[in-house]
C-alpha cells in the first residue's frame, strides 16, 4: 500500500488550498451575478489547480513504488495506474 508523507505534500495541500480559494471566488462571483467569462475563468484555474494536485500525488505514489527497496507490489502497482487514469 502507498501510503502519502505528510512532509512531501506541503506543495500539495498549498495547490489544494489555493483551489479552495479559488473555488470560493467562483461562488462568490456566481452570486454577485458576475459575467460568464469571469465565472469560467476562475473555474477553470481550480479545474487546473485540482489537477496539478492530483498528478502531484499520483506522482509522488509512483516513485514511492519504484524507490522501495522491496519492489513493486504488483497491486500498489495496479492501484497507481487506475488513480493515474482517473485523472486523465
Amino acid at each position: 500500500m502507498v501510503v502519502l508523507d505528510i512532509e512531501e505534500m506541503g506543495p500539495v495541500i498549498n495547490r489544494l488550498r489555493r483551489a479552495q480559494g479559488q473555488i470560493g471566488g467562483v461562488i462568490r462571483l456566481i452570486e454577485e451575478g458576475r459575467d460568464c467569462k469571469d465565472v469560467v475563468t476562475q473555474l477553470a484555474a481550480a479545474s487546473r489547480a485540482l489537477d496539478r494536485a492530483g498528478f502531484a500525488i499520483v506522482a509522488t505514489g509512483l516513485e514511492q513504488c519504484l524507490t522501495a527497496p522491496e519492489g513493486v507490489d504488483p497491486a500498489d502497482r495496479e492501484a497507481m495506474e487506475k488513480l493515474f487514469l482517473t485523472l486523465a
